[in-house]
């Protein structure tokens, strides 16, 4: 791979990761109602499933032609039901009791980093970057998994960056919001879901 190729792919990388995505919105929604932290871990969760798809595809598993039409609608649709539930939620909880900011280290502190895994890992948009994209970085004449490694950790520090900025100044924007507020906060990070929801949705096998 050259110096090139490489710059190419962390410029691309970074456009994508600018692009509001599924796994961006869960980010922004755990970020605003429970604080920059819970967004930070929904991003290890969104990196912890580009690592597994990053190992698929130095190992030559990840091929589009190999899932079915079937497969991919389970997991589109999985996916986009497990947000909507999420969202819809969050929204109806909104109008119970009202809600507090839970303190570091409260019960279901796992949650977002689940959040974010099951998002990015339910988004079969994924496949067409790991099958599409991915290999037009890489050279077939030299060692294929040193060449994805390189990329992976250059995707890890770029998305990571990117989404911890997102999570900073969502918590920061949560965190000033007056408490009569929180109950709105909460239906926006459920619709916010529910518009990632949508997203995946709308994706199509090509």
């Amino acid at each position: 791979m050259t110096i090139e190729a490489w710059a190419l792919f962390c410029l691309t990388e970074m456009v994508l990761c600018l692009n509001p995505g599924p796994s961006t919105l869960v980010v922004i929604s755990q970020s605003l109602t429970s604080g920059p932290s819970a967004g930070v871990r929904a991003t290890t969760g969104v990196l912890s499933a580009n690592a597994i798809y990053f190992a698929l595809s130095a190992s030559g598993l990840v091929a589009l032609h190999s899932l079915s039409a079937e497969a991919f609608s389970i997991i589109k649709w999985g996916g986009a039901a497990y947000l909507i539930w999420l969202g819809v939620t969050m929204i109806l909880r909104s109008f119970g009791a009202p809600v507090s900011p839970r303190p570091p280290g409260s019960r279901g502190a796992g949650r977002p980093f689940w959040r974010g895994f099951v998002t990015q890992g339910a988004n079969p948009n994924l496949l067409v970057y790991f099958t599409a994209i991915l290999p037009q970085f890489i050279d077939a004449n030299h060692p294929v998994a040193p060449q994805v490694a390189l990329l992976a950790c250059s995707s890890f520090v770029i998305e990571f960056s990117v989404l911890s900025a997102y999570s900073g100044i969502s918590g920061r924007a949560g965190a000033t919001t007056a408490p009569r507020f929180r109950a709105y906060l909460e239906r926006l990070g459920g619709g916010l879901l529910i518009g990632a929801a949508a997203g995946l949705a709308r994706i199509e096998r090509e």
